[in-house]
Formats: C-alpha cells, structure tokens, sequence
C-alpha cells in the first residue's frame, strides 16, 4: 500500500479548465487518503465551499468511495476502491463527480480516474482439463486449451502461457480480433498409446505485473486410439441480433460442425467455452443441435453485446472452435431519472428575473432517441426550465413574483423521452414566497362622515375607520395616526383621538353645537414594514342637534320699568292684528320649530295666536262692555324631545284714547314690586335734572305754553298706532321665527328699569309706553310723542 501510495505521488496528474479538474490515483488506497486539492484546483476558497455548503454529486457510486472535506478544500477516498469490481475490463476506469455549491448556485466536474494495481494473479476456470487424443493424431493437430482470465488491465493482465513437458506438444499462441488470446497445445510428434497411454503437463499462466503473479491448470492426457478427423465448424464467426427482454428459450441462432469420420468417432458435440464472464449465465447451447437459446435476462443498459465461444468436439477428443457475436437491440424500458442537486424552498417576491430556484439533473440509461429527454413545467406559472449542459436543467423565474397573488407554487417538473412509447417521469416542488412590504394600507373608503349628538360624554366611540394592508405579518399590521391639523384654530387632537390598533375615533371633549357644527379631520394608516407605507383618508365629523335651547322671546321685550301695550281700537274687526311674538330658538332642525299657544288671557274669547307665526288676533268684534286692560300670556314650545318652552306677558289696551288708557294701565304699574335702589337712585337723578332744568327757564309763560300745546295734543288728537319690533326682528315670512342669519346684540344691565334701549322708527301698529313714575303728566306724554315723531332719535326710557 506504501508502494501504491508513492506512485500515486508521483504520477498523479491534474487538470482543469472551464470548471473542470481530474485526478489520477491507484486502486486499494487507504480509507482517507487525499485525492486532490479541489479548492486550488479550481480556484474555489475554502470558506466559499463551507458557506455554499459544497457536497459531492454523482450519477453512479461515485459519492461512495469519494467524500469532500470542506474545512480542508481536499476530496478523501471515502471506502477502498476495486477497480476490477468497479468498471471490470473497461479502461480506462473513471469516476464522474460533480462538487454543487448554493447561494449562488454553482457546479465543478470532477474525474477521477482509477489505475490498476497488480493484485489478481491469472486463473483458469478449472484446475483440471483432461484430453482424449487419438494416437493416430498427426504432428500439427491442434488441442484448445483453457485459457486463463486476470482481472487486471493494461501491463497488469494476463501476459505469457508456458506448457511443461514440452516434449510431445508444444503452445501456440495467437491474437483474435477482438484483442483476446487464444491458446492451443500442437503436437509436435506423434503419441504412442503403447508407451505412454497417459500424460501429464502443467500450463502456466503469467502476467507482467510487478511483482510477477501467475496461475497454473493441470492438463491430463488419454491417448485413444485412432480417430484422425476434428469437426469443423461452417464458419469461424457467426452473427446475431437479439431485443433486450426477450423471453426465456429465445432462439439467438445455430451453429453447426462436422466430422469427417463415421460412426462413434463424428458424432460431435457443442458447448460455451466462456469463462469468467456471465454469458453462461445468459445462453445455452444444445449439446447435440447446437441452437444458442436465451436463459437470462437480457438487459441493454449492462451488456450492449456478447461473444460466445463455442466449442464442437467428436468422441475422439477432436475439436474445433468459433465465436457467436450477439448485438442486443435497444428497447425503451426506462424512465428518466429525475435527481434533485439543489434547490430553494422559499424565495423573495422581489426576486430578479431568472433567479435559479433548483437545479436537476436528468438520466435515462436508455440509447440513442430512447435516451434523449425533455423537460416542461405546468403552465401560467412565472416560472421557466432551461437547460444548462447534457441532462442538466435549471428551473429559473422568468418575470416579476407577486406574493399578494400566489404565496405558493406547486411546479410539477415532467421530463419524457423519445423513445416509442415514450416513457416519462415528473416531480413535484413547493415554493414558498416570502412577503416584501410593497403594499400600502387601503382604507374600506376614499372619505368617511361620522355622526355624534352634542352634549357628549368625553370619551365616547364616536366611528371606526379601517383599513387593510395586502402584505402578510408585520408587513400588514397597520397602525392608525391622527394627523396634525387645526379646527378654529385649536389642534384637532383636542377634539378627538385615535386608536393606534383599533382605529377607533374617540371624543376627547364635549362638543356643542351651536359653536361648532362640524370639522374634519385626517387619519393616516401605516403598517409596521421596514420602511413602512401608509395611507390616509379624511374623516368629516358632524355635531347633531339636540334640543339644550328654549325658545327666546325677542319681541314683545319684557321690562320692569316700563310697561309696553299694545292698543286695540274698540272698532277692530274680526281678526285684527294686534300684535305678533317674535321668537328664536338658537337649537337646529325640528328643535327650532317653534309653536305659539295662548296659556291665559283676560278674555280668552276675544284673542287668538296664530300656531305658527305667533300673530295674536281678535277672533270676535270688541264691543264697549270688553275690558280696557287686557292681559295675555304666550306659551312658545319647541319641537325637540323633550320640548323647551318660553312665556311672554303681552298687555292690551282696549280703548280709542290715551286718558282712558292712562286710567286703566296706571294699575299696571303699582302691581309691581321694586326694590331695586338703582331704580330710585335713577328717578331722583331725573327729578334733579328735570328741577335744574325748570329753574334755568326764567320764562314761566314759556313753560305754561308748552304745558299748554300738550294738553291740546293729548285731548284733540289720537296718536298714531306705533308698530313695536327691535332692530332687524321684522319678520316677513310670518312663521315667528327668525332667520339664523341675523345677529342680535342687547345691552342690558341686571334690570331692565336701569337700561338704556335705542329704537328705530316705529312701524304702522300702535304702541303705548306707560311710565310708572309719571303716570299722569302730560308733559312726559308731550315729551314721548315728540321724540316718536323726531327720525332717529333715541327714547330713553327710565
């Protein structure tokens, strides 16, 4: 084994190009021993191999007695290699190897070519050959001997005979066409049954190994007497065809010989001489009709061709030989072997295009078109099959992977020869592809309008917003963000909040809707890829009505320290105007609709309010025996759930007069309560005032002519009926409710007594303004109607 070793050193040879490297080493090497260095013979690092993961690929057994160390970069002799066992008489004797890496995928082919050692020595079949030889041979008549078989190959084999004694016969050695050697005893002089009936010599076997080994057979010898004709066969080689599979008792052909001689001595015999291969063990030949019939299983892909030794021999040891040559025709009785190298099981959806995903290699043991084989995959799939070299394919991608529309392929690889009938085998691969986050979430709606009641508690679910993300795990887990923005000029995160996981909207505060009636807002969706995507939408929320408003009396004003009447003539007909209620209600919708009702009055016969634009009317003709003072209370409700309501006193004067209202409205004012020290305070000041005035006026007749013109005023003259509204309260639809586009601006102070009131012109309705505190005086009366009469000016009313 040194001996092998050391020639291994020096005579090993490497080479490589184009990815390919081959080695030569002897057979019976050590367990272990290094073959070659791949690493630098192929220009590979060390550390490549170990993170491509590099193993050993072979189509046969070469993965049995070759392994690869990848810390080392060497291939080792994984089990002793027999080279006869291995590959028999074929030279030169080759191992086929591929090396695969991954991650990229890539390939190395490998040769590793097996020389012979001399370590079979020659062998005959037996130990033994007998003859039986007429002594009527001739010098010159041939015997076939045996011949020897040595497994080795080359200068190893099987090299020289030598036959001992020598002194009746002597070898002949000769070479066939088909490179064997035949080897026949001559006889050199005629036998002598009379001196020597038996004989005995030993044939010697030699090869040209180093060390010399040989093998022996002991040839006995019977001399017989007379028998001086061999057969002879028709022809020295004969020829046949045969289908692999063909059944058992298949006659391949007939070989005939003949003999010259009569009787016992022709009757000729056939028999296979081959030896150490398995012919025997395929054919027959009958003994006495020399049919060559089929015994075995004839198998293309082991054996492509047999020869046949056939031997004829009489009943006098007489012989003669030929050889059968039998072709086996191929049949396509294989499928194609599909061997997975490499592959991936899960790939990127932003894979690039052609991006090898496995890597097959394909056998059909089968020859010519039987042999050749194609590959497809299932369509409509992104995928391809190409092919790299003789029976290797790379299934690769052929456009852009989309995980959101199929996370898995099934890719069923078929490979189909060419024979007829065509044979076919397919495998099956799974392929997983993993998620790249290149969708953004998607809200359910391009905007949504959310609803709340006002008054609400804070806190509260106000509308969920969803959206959804086509990507998988952490990639589609979306997160909700209220955007920055402002509403009135206040952050909108003080209005509401959003949940990050749940997208729920809640009510930060309690919103009113008299102040605000809706605002928008911006809620963003983002997922949790790496970098991530989002996506907004604008969510509108409205402030819905509820009814936290009663109604506001706007007109008749209710003071304390005048008392407003509104004047009917006695001679009003059937539904004259008296006067109309003017109410706001700063509530919306249904909770603004107002509705006027007559709670009390005096004479509930004699005055109606109109439901819905509050005009109070006469509903009869007034007569003498009706009351000067009358006295209504309005009622006006709203429509909300549950209804709000306000009251207003409204005074009516019945009468064609001033003096007779005075009269009557004088009560008016004694019915009332006031306690109020700025009311008296303010009276004082104007008794002051009015004195300083008086007393400046040096003329007395003056006053008493001033005095004078009131009191003509007062008795010969009715004042004009004086329509009573405040500023921009008018209302022209008749329904008693205000418009929501007017402003109304009111300066009061805690009681009405101590205000100040400005008022336009008055209208064409009468209106009488009793002051308490001059109930009787024609000057304050004279005063009145003068400043009625003066275009705006203001009535100062204390």
């Amino acid at each position: 084994m040194r001996l092998g070793a050391l020639v291994f050193v020096l005579a090993a040879y490497v080479g490589s190009a184009l990815g390919q490297v081959s080695y030569s080493i002897p057979e019976e090497m050590a367990k272990g021993s290094v073959v070659g260095n791949v690493a630098l013979d192929l220009g590979v690092d060390v550390k490549r191999l170990l993170s491509g993961k590099a193993r050993i690929y072979a189509t046969r057994d070469g993965e049995e007695y070759i392994e690869l160390s990848r810390e080392r970069g060497v291939i080792l002799v994984k089990e002793r290699i027999d080279r006869e066992g291995l590959c028999r008489q074929t030279t030169p004797c080759a191992l086929h190897l591929q090396v695969i890496l991954e991650n990229p995928m890539e390939f190395y082919s490998i040769t590793v070519e097996i020389r012979d050692v001399n370590d079979n020595a020659p062998a005959f079949e037996k130990a033994e050959m007998e003859f039986r030889i007429s002594e009527s041979a001739v010098p010159g008549a041939k015997f076939v001997l045996q011949r020897a078989v040595d497994r080795d190959v080359g200068i190893n084999d099987l090299q020289s005979y030598a036959l001992k004694p020598s002194d009746n016969f002597a070898l002949k050695l000769y070479n066939k066409a088909d490179g064997n050697k035949n080897v026949e005893m001559v006889l050199q002089k005629p036998l002598d049954r009379e001196k020597e009936e038996r004989l005995s010599l030993v044939l010697t076997a030699v090869d040209g190994g180093e060390p010399q080994m040989s093998g022996t057979m002991q040839i006995h010898i019977t001399v017989l007497d007379a028998n001086d004709n061999a057969p002879v066969f028709t022809q020295p080689e004969y020829k046949a065809t045969i289908t692999e599979g063909s059944p058992k008792g298949t006659i391949v052909a007939t070989v005939k010989a003949s003999d010259a001689d009569q009787g016992y001595n022709s009757k000729v015999t056939y028999s296979i001489t081959n030896t150490l291969d398995d012919v025997r063990d395929m054919f027959e030949v009958g003994e006495e009709s020399g049919e060559v019939r089929v015994i075995g299983s004839i198998d293309y892909e082991k054996a492509r061709r047999f020869q046949i030794n056939l031997l004829a021999s009489d009943n006098g040891g007489l012989t003669d030989s030929c050889k059968l040559i039998v072709d086996v025709e191929d049949v396509n009785d294989n499928k194609p072997d599909i061997n997975i190298m490499s592959k991936t099981n899960v790939l990127s959806e932003d894979a690039e295009p052609y991006t090898a995903v496995t890597m097959i290699h394909i056998e059909d043991i089968d020859s010519g078109e039987n042999g050749k084989v194609n590959c497809f995959i299932n369509a409509n799939i992104p995928f391809v099959i190409e092919t790299s070299t003789d029976n290797f394919f790379t299934l690769v991608t052929d456009s852009d992977l989309d995980r959101e529309r199929s996370s898995e392929y099934n890719i069923s690889i078929t490979c189909c020869d060419e024979g007829v009938p065509s044979l076919s085998s397919s495998v099956t691969l799974t392929l997983h592809i993993s998620d790249v986050n290149d969708n953004a979430p998607v809200f359910e709606r391009s905007s949504y309008e959310a609803y709340i009641v006002e008054n609400n508690t804070p806190g509260l679910s106000i509308f969920t917003v969803k959206a959804t993300d086509a990507d998988w795990n952490q990639n589609a887990r979306v997160s909700y963000i209220l955007e920055d923005s402002s509403v009135n000029g206040v952050p909108v995160s003080s209005y509401v909040s959003v949940s990050a996981d749940s997208g729920v909207i809640h009510a930060v505060r309690s919103f009113d809707y008299e102040h605000i009636k809706d605002f928008h807002l911006c809620v963003k969706a983002q997922d949790g890829g790496s970098p991530p995507l989002s996506s907004n939408v604008t969510v509108k929320i409205i402030i819905q009505d509820q009814n936290d408003n009663a109604p506001q009396v706007l007109y008749p004003v209710q003071t304390s320290s005048s008392v407003v009447a509104e004047m009917v003539p006695r001679s009003a007909d059937v539904g004259y105007l008296v006067t109309k209620v003017v109410a706001v209600d700063v509530d919306s919708g249904q909770n603004a609709w107002l509705s006027y009702k007559l709670q009390k009055a005096t004479d509930r016969a004699l005055f109606e309010v109109g439901l819905q634009n509050g005009e109070i009317r006469t509903i009869r003709q007034v007569t003498d025996k009706d009351a000067v003072k009358q006295r209504l209370t309005v009622v006006v409700e709203d429509n909300g759930q549950p209804s709000r309501s306000a009251t207003v006193n409204v005074n009516v004067a019945v009468a064609d007069s001033f003096p007779e209202v005075l009269s009557e409205f004088t009560d008016f004012t004694h019915d009332k309560e006031y306690n109020d020290n700025l009311t008296f305070y303010l009276v004082l000041a104007l008794a002051v005032v009015s004195f300083l005035f008086i007393t400046c006026l040096v003329v007395i007749i003056s006053v008493k002519i001033y005095r004078w013109r009131q009191s003509r005023i007062l008795y010969h003259s009715s004042l004009p009926v004086i329509p009573y509204y405040p500023p921009r309260y008018s209302d022209t639809l008749g329904t008693g409710t205000l418009q929501h586009v007017y402003n109304y601006e009111v300066c009061r102070t805690t009681d009405s007594r101590k205000s100040d009131c400005k008022f336009g012109r008055a209208g064409s309705q009468n209106v009488l303004i009793m002051d308490p505190s001059c109930t009787g005086t024609m000057q304050r009366i004279q005063n009145e109607k003068n400043i009625l009469d003066e275009p705006d000016s203001p009535v100062e009313v204390s």
